[in-house]
């Protein structure tokens, strides 16, 4: 039996191979990627163990926190925020943070995720509280900036980096969205209908500025109609008293087939003004043919002497059954 007892020899080895064993465990830390795990020495902290194999005095030196350095998403609450101009809002939002410096993560704060996000929500309130709703409501990218810059500011002490802050929702009361869309509404018809006054002061405008071309173009039309009346009277005078000289030229050389051309026009002239007249009636009067043939025969010899014709020959036998020298009677109506 003394045999089978195990002497004190053995009894140590044992036990200092099991001292050994827990202390090597104890001491020995195997940390894993995106970790990093505060040392703690009699209650105090020494140092910071990185991913990977570590070693620490064992029973003296702890793992005290072991803090993720990946990033974290943090939600913001919904929260009802008043506006400068009194409109009550309902917000809420998500922040992306990441732990930088583990010791003062570990030891500055205590319930580091709870601080940030009343911090958060203290911030969120300030900020949507120095703006409008229409501010609110359309500069979210502003609230998100000013948010970031707050937030990260003041957790930095921490060993915390916010590297994004997003407002997720922004809800007004239902009475404040109905009033809101009966507004929209009404801008929108007040943009038509100053539209619709636009369009009209332009058509205006450039029918005016037709009437206006056309009153010009008309004008110059009857200016250079004028003119070119002005200008065939003119020649129509000018030929007229050429003829007048020619006829009195004849006159005066004793050609009385000038005489007959002149007062065969006028006859012909007053027949016709007689049958244009506005109060015409059937008019009767006897007109002598043989006297306004001899008048046209006249004008017949006129032309021939006006020209250097040859009065001889045929025409002259032709001119001589005429009665040149007869005179037209004077019309009686």
């Amino acid at each position: 039996m003394e045999d089978l007892i195990p002497s004190g020899s053995i009894i140590f080895l044992i036990a200092f191979v099991i001292f050994g064993a827990v202390s090597l465990r104890a001491g020995i830390k195997q940390v894993p990627q995106a970790q990093e795990w505060t040392v703690e020495r009699f209650g105090k902290y020494t140092h910071t163990i990185r991913p990977g194999l570590n070693l620490i005095i064992p029973f003296i030196d702890k793992v005290s926190f072991r803090l993720s350095l990946r990033e974290t998403v943090l939600d913001i609450p919904p929260q009802e925020v008043i506006s400068y101009d009194n409109a009550t809002i309902t917000a809420d939002g998500v922040a992306f943070y990441q732990i930088v410096d583990p010791a003062k993560a570990a030891y500055e704060v205590r319930d580091m995720e709870r601080a940030l996000s009343n911090l958060s929500l203290t911030n969120l309130r300030t900020v949507i509280g120095s703006m409008s709703l229409d501010d609110v409501l359309s500069k979210r990218d502003d609230i998100n900036e000013r948010l970031l810059r707050v937030i990260d500011e003041a957790s930095n002490p921490w060993g915390i980096k916010v590297n994004r802050v997003e407002i997720k929702d922004l809800s007004p009361p239902a009475d404040l969205v109905e009033a809101m869309g009966r507004q929209m509404k009404a801008e929108r018809e007040k943009r038509a209908d100053i539209l619709t006054a636009e369009g009209s002061k332009q058509s205006a405008i450039l029918r005016a500025e037709g009437q206006k071309q056309a009153a010009i173009l008309e004008a110059e039309g009857r200016r250079e109609a004028a003119f070119r009346d002005a200008e065939a009277r003119e020649r129509e005078a000018a030929a007229e008293a050429e003829a007048t000289r020619s006829v009195s030229d004849a006159i005066a050389s004793g050609d009385i087939h000038a005489v007959n051309y002149f007062v065969a026009q006028k006859y012909i002239e007053a027949i016709g003004s007689l049958a244009s007249a506005p109060n015409q009636r059937v008019i009767l009067f006897p007109i002598e043919a043989s006297s306004v043939i001899g008048s046209l025969g006249g004008i017949a010899e006129l032309a021939k002497s006006t020209f250097g014709m040859d009065a001889g020959g045929g025409a002259n036998g032709r001119d001589r059954s005429v009665d040149s020298g007869s005179v037209p009677p004077t019309p009686r109506g």
